[in-house]
């Protein structure tokens, strides 16, 4: 039968599935012959070994769409990067960050916003027009009123989506509301992997229903530059892709060039300055390593 697998420790996969729910399994040795190692978020062929103690044994990794290295999962659809629209308030250049990592992996991403019972709507329309040249989708949500949730569950709705967010932004709130159906189903297993051997933590997925899973990565406070090359930068941006063709130079950078098209955007308000100057802050940090 197939299946999703949702963590992996000391050897050990669970794997989700419809017919069984959560199983406890080992890989064949073929796949660490052939070096390919099992992550979540792969979907894979098991079988059966223990129905009673719901036990099995993973024989085929599935093709992949795409694996990420940091947090580590396959087949990922999209990300979900949240923010407080308040207390506290964003950090743009972090939230930037994320968003040019997954820029660089390919990977779509919707920008969401909690706590939005704590704003008004000027505030609101303040920082969606941070973004709205970019094309990222903006939600505002309260987990605490329950505001905006059907909305952002419509999004996530058979997906695979990587969660991120720093500390006290209310993203387990979030989280918890989204899966709130499954939990319980997921509640013997996960008391399983706490047990003994099983207490690392690690990254794992999150059934939400209906083919929708859910990795929620630990809160992080920082990152570093994106491994790319300088110029490489401006291609994480995709609000210059417009009017970089009427850049005097090619392969002009956007910073102190003459007639550049990207920074009379910036003048008249098309591309957000906010969103330019981390451009220009992650530009200088990505020089500076190149320097030592």
């Amino acid at each position: 039968m197939h299946g999703k697998i949702i963590k992996g420790i000391a050897g050990f996969y669970y794997v989700y599935t419809e017919e069984y729910g959560l199983l406890e399994c080992k890989a064949k040795g073929i796949f660490r012959r052939e070096k390919k190692k099992p992550l979540p978020g792969d979907d894979v062929d098991v079988v059966l070994l223990h129905e009673e103690d719901r036990e099995g044994s993973i024989t085929e990794i599935l093709p992949r769409k795409n694996a990420l290295v940091r947090p580590a999962v396959a087949n990922v659809d999209q990300a979900l990067v949240i923010f407080a629209a308040r207390r506290p308030k964003p950090n743009f250049n972090l939230l930037d960050r994320f968003l040019i990592m997954m820029e660089v992996q390919q990977v779509p991403a919707v920008i969401c916003f909690n706590k939005a019972d704590l704003t008004d709507e000027e505030e609101k329309k303040a920082l969606y027009e941070i973004y709205r040249a970019s094309g990222y989708p903006v939600l505002f949500v309260s987990a605490l009123q329950r505001q905006g949730i059907d909305q952002l569950a419509a999004l996530l709705q058979k997906k695979t989506t990587v969660v991120a967010g720093p500390s006290g932004v209310g993203k387990s709130s979030l989280v918890n509301l989204l899966q709130k159906d499954t939990r319980m189903e997921t509640g013997d297993i996960s008391a399983k992997i706490q047990r003994g051997k099983h207490t690392t933590r690690h990254s794992q997925l999150l059934p939400a229903g209906g083919g929708t899973f859910l990795m929620d990565t630990p809160g992080f406070s920082s990152l570093m530059a994106p491994p790319i090359k300088e110029e490489e930068l401006k291609e994480q941006f995709p609000e210059f892709a417009d009017y970089e063709p009427a850049c005097r130079f090619q392969g002009c950078m956007h910073l102190k060039e003459p007639e550049c098209a990207v920074k009379e955007a910036v003048d008249a308000g098309k591309i957000s300055p906010v969103r330019y100057d981390n451009y220009r802050l992650v530009l200088e940090e990505l020089k500076n390593r190149k320097k030592y």
